[in-house]
């Protein structure tokens, strides 16, 4: 079958990253213009002499997001369910050339995790792994699963890649979403930040939301791990990712996150530092081309900018993170996956999004709906 991999083999990289760097004040302006926009419009909208018109694309985002979603942001954890990852990932607290305590929770540490997010208000949560086969698997996956379906009612998931066959397997056992990112879409210099693993097969990874979208999963997450490559240049091909996505499987529902490159544990440093500014911007390029796209913002991110960005094209944050197996009550010290930033509990959180005028959404889907 056709994947994405076909659409991607038709750009260059470097062609792009100089069109970006090449856009003009017209061809922004000409951009903002437009009720309807495509690719080329996104990528003046991230161009840095868009940065010139930064206002006026968060005041048209505020009205396009509120006009869509209304004045509602969705709250979610992740639980992070192992440590372990036969990767070696150059920018990553769990890659397999770290010497740390590998942990993977066992049922009744799941139950405790469990009972702690719930306390806490929690009803969407993010099962998050590295990725070992041999040890968090389908297998592994599914009966998790099996055991927390009651008390959530919205499960996603952000696991190692996997075949469409189990991928169906999780839609049939209740998960909402699957999130994977393709980390950078530089092909040339992929196998640099990624050395050993299956991690390292960039086609395989770059196929498999055609794989996701085959199976009728409800919701796909797409991201780069911003400060690898380029984050304009990077952004542009996720975006062609997610218009090609959102084409050829229709019914799906899309959300895009923005992690930035965080501290962690044997990590390189960032090659691309990527501001607050920037991030803002690229944001808004997101909402002015795709009304219909959710847009998440995570704990890496400080409490200054969670605070200010509600308003502006966000839909959903997570809340008082753990990113490492067992965080949040079994054991709290196990090594992170990389830092937060925003350290506040859930309660707080919500406090800041109903003092913004916004309703912070706990619960938006019930299963008695499927």
């Amino acid at each position: 079958m056709n994947t994405f991999k076909s659409v991607f083999e038709n750009y260059d990289w470097d062609a792009i990253k100089t069109k970006i760097y090449q856009t003009t004040a017209q061809d922004v302006e000409r951009a903002l213009a437009k009720k309807k926009r495509n690719l080329d419009d996104f990528l003046a909208l991230i161009s840095p002499v868009a940065q010139n018109y930064l206002e006026a694309m968060a005041q048209e985002c505020h009205e396009l997001t509120k006009k869509r979603f209304g004045k509602t942001i969705q709250i979610y954890a992740p639980l992070y369910l192992s440590n372990e990852c036969q990767n070696i990932c150059t920018y990553c607290g769990f890659s397999l050339d770290n010497k740390i305590k590998r942990k993977t929770l066992n049922e009744a540490e799941i139950t405790l995790e469990v009972e702690a997010l719930k306390s806490a208000g929690f009803d969407h949560v993010l099962l998050v792994t590295g990725e070992a086969n041999y040890t968090v698997n389908i297998h592994y996956f599914l009966k998790a699963i099996a055991q927390i379906q009651n008390d959530f009612s919205i499960i996603s998931v952000e696991v190692q890649p996997l075949s469409t066959e189990e991928y169906e397997q999780l839609h049939a056992a209740g998960v909402y979403s699957v999130l994977v990112y393709q980390e950078t879409y530089h092909q040339e210099v992929y196998k640099k930040y990624h050395t050993k693993g299956k991690k390292s097969n960039f086609d395989f990874r770059l196929e498999t939301p055609d794989r996701i979208g085959t199976a009728g999963i409800h919701k796909i997450g797409l991201g780069v791990l911003l400060g690898l490559e380029d984050w304009r240049t990077d952004s542009f091909f996720n975006a062609l990712h997610l218009d090609y996505l959102q084409k050829t499987y229709w019914q799906t529902k899309y959300t895009v996150s923005f992690p930035r490159l965080r501290p962690a544990e044997g990590v390189i440093e960032p090659n691309f530092i990527m501001d607050d500014k920037d991030l803002t911007q690229l944001i808004c390029a997101y909402r002015l081309w795709n009304e219909d796209l959710e847009i998440s913002i995570s704990t890496r991110e400080n409490e200054k900018f969670r605070d200010n960005i509600i308003p502006i094209g966000i839909t959903s944050m997570s809340a008082g993170s753990k990113t490492n197996p067992g965080g949040y009550v079994v054991d709290p010290q196990s090594l992170e996956q990389f830092e937060i930033s925003d350290e506040r509990p859930a309660a707080e959180i919500a406090q800041v999004i109903s003092n913004s005028g916004y309703e912070p959404v706990w619960k938006d889907w019930d299963k008695s709906f499927k």
